[in-house]
């Protein structure tokens, strides 16, 4: 609940900052000389850029919270088996212990999507975001029934 919270937070500070720097853009148009156009138009990319990088990151983490919920109906979301430290940080051998098994199962099943959607947990507790995010866009194609690109 706190990271949607936060999520919203900042989706909602992003917005604001979006319009404010499109509006600052369109007063540049307004002024209508050469250069305050250009910077006008070139200050009003950004907020598309911005919009769509929300709207996708959005969309992601939607999708992977429905694939979370139709496995946890399923009883098959993965069981939270990692030590941690006095401090309550996770274990890095045991995070490695659980990939290893996790890659194991997705190599077993390629074109199951519940393997790959364990494996970016594991990704995940292992704290390489960047694969985590590539395993899970690969759960969710599969999923939906998408070709998925081999790497």
């Amino acid at each position: 609940m706190r990271a949607k919270i936060s999520y919203v937070i900042t989706a909602a500070v992003l917005v604001f900052y979006f319009v404010l720097v499109g509006s600052r853009g369109v007063m540049l148009i307004q002024s209508g000389t050469l250069l305050t156009v250009t910077f006008g138009v070139a200050v009003l990319i950004l907020p598309v850029i911005g919009v769509w990088f929300l709207w996708k990151n959005t969309q992601f983490v939607r999708r992977a919270n429905a694939l979370a919920a139709e496995l946890d109906a399923e009883g098959g979301l993965p069981v939270d088996e990692l030590r941690r430290t006095p401090g309550g940080r996770v274990d890095r051998d045991s995070a490695d212990e659980v990939f290893a098994r996790r890659k194991a199962e997705a190599e077993d099943a390629p074109g199951d999507w519940r393997t790959w959607f364990r494996l970016a947990v594991a990704y995940h507790d292992a704290r390489d975001t960047p694969r985590a995010r590539k395993a899970m866009q690969r759960a969710i194609a599969l999923h939906d029934g998408k070709p998925v690109r081999t790497a």
